[in-house]
């Protein structure tokens, strides 16, 4: 196969800038924060959810006292008028007799309503409670996930900076190539994943390490400086 020792050098230049990329991409998808971030989100997630159920809790606990509050109010207007009628009597035995029980059972309503009352507001300060520690695990996962985003951003904004420029790097390179050359190559890196030329090492290819019968052999050795080998089909510099 012809080609120059600028185009060996080339091929031998471009691979290893593509492994390097290849090398730093993947350092840059397995990058731990990733994880952490992500776990980060599904907690919070589902801290907030449960959050969600509490206000949900809250709204319907709140709506109970506002109904006791009116109800109370409206006893303690009915409560007074009773009152008023009581003092307003003026020696009215049998109206006194029977405002008094209606008054005594009205009091009687406002003190079971003032105990209910009591127990919804208990119930209301464990659910503030319930609020205030959602809102803290909130807070504390939240810190850590923008932790581990401002982590990400430095060292993956450093990893992308580098992979930028060794892409940068590569076009130069990769023009002083011979078309068809660098056309192959990049078939052979795109079905090998990775390593596309190699050295013939005595009479083994120097990337899968097979080794080449002597027929092939001969026949690979004619086609120097640049070959292909039988086995992985990859580029081989032929000395």
């Amino acid at each position: 196969m012809d080609a120059t020792r600028e185009d060996i050098e080339g091929l031998f230049e471009l691979q290893r800038i593509d492994l390097e990329i290849m090398r730093l991409t993947k350092e840059l998808d397995e990058l731990p924060q990733r994880a952490i971030i992500m776990a980060a989100r599904d907690k919070k997630a589902e801290i907030q959810a449960k959050g969600e159920k509490v206000a949900e809790l809250k709204r319907a606990t709140m709506k109970r006292i506002t109904r006791i509050d009116d109800e109370d109010a409206s006893l303690a207007k009915k409560e007074a008028g009773v009152q008023a009628a009581i003092d307003a009597a003026h020696g009215d035995f049998r109206n006194v007799e029977a405002r008094t029980k209606e008054l005594a059972g009205i009091v009687r309503r406002r003190g079971t309503i003032a105990e209910d009352r009591a127990a919804i507001q208990a119930e209301l300060d464990k659910i503030g409670a319930m609020e205030a520690q959602i809102a803290l695990a909130v807070e504390e996962i939240s810190a850590k996930e923008q932790q581990a985003i401002d982590s990400f951003q430095k060292q993956g904004g450093e990893l992308k900076l580098a992979i930028a420029k060794l892409e940068a790097a590569r076009g130069p390179v990769e023009a002083k190539v011979n078309d068809d050359l660098a056309r192959a190559y990049d078939r052979i890196v795109a079905r090998s994943g990775g390593v596309a030329i190699g050295v013939l090492d005595d009479s083994r290819c120097g990337v899968c390490r097979m080794p080449i019968e002597s027929g092939r052999l001969i026949d690979l050795r004619s086609q120097a400086p640049l070959g292909i080998c039988p086995a992985c089909k990859r580029l081989l510099v032929i000395a």
